[in-house]
């Protein structure tokens, strides 16, 4: 495994959309598995490939015991609307509320090629929504009724003290 560098906002790899994964290889077994670590190492909860420079439909997300490799993932159902903040790895220093789905069902391939369904709620939909934005070419800020750079919101902290 290798961390990988993580692309940034304005890289324009970051804007265009990913392809499905038509084949599961140990190409694909490697980035995952190196998306993951770099994901932990950056101290992320979530990464797309195209972060790293891939433009293929797959997403890590760290939400339990093991993280979860999925490929060619898509949302089939979706539920309720909340507003939280959210932070993104491509867009280091700032944050943004964004209105998600309260859950969802999530259908995607993982790295044996099995049929997988997942239902999240909370944050594990959250950012299942975001990394698979991230396939579409689109950033969270994109979506977002405002953006704070974080020390605004580290000062607001210490003045609410």
């Amino acid at each position: 495994m290798a961390l990988r560098e993580i692309r940034l906002d304005g890289d324009p790899l970051l804007r265009k959309k990913s392809k499905d994964i038509v084949e599961i290889n140990d190409r694909i077994r490697t980035l995952l598995d190196d998306m993951v670590e770099t994901m932990i190492a950056s101290n992320g909860v979530g990464l797309a490939a195209p972060q790293v420079g891939v433009l293929r439909r797959a997403i890590v997300l760290d939400i339990g015991d093991t993280p979860i490799k999925a490929i060619n993932p898509e949302i089939i159902e979706e539920d309720g609307k909340v507003l939280d903040m959210e932070g993104c790895l491509s867009v280091p220093g700032y944050s943004g509320t964004v209105e998600r789905p309260e859950r969802i069902k999530v259908k995607f391939v993982d790295e044996n090629g099995d049929n997988k369904f997942v239902e999240a709620t909370g944050l594990s939909a959250r950012i299942f929504c975001h990394e698979i934005d991230h396939l579409n070419g689109v950033l969270y800020k994109d979506k977002a009724l405002e953006v704070f750079e974080n020390k605004d919101l580290e000062e607001e902290e210490v003045n609410e003290e």
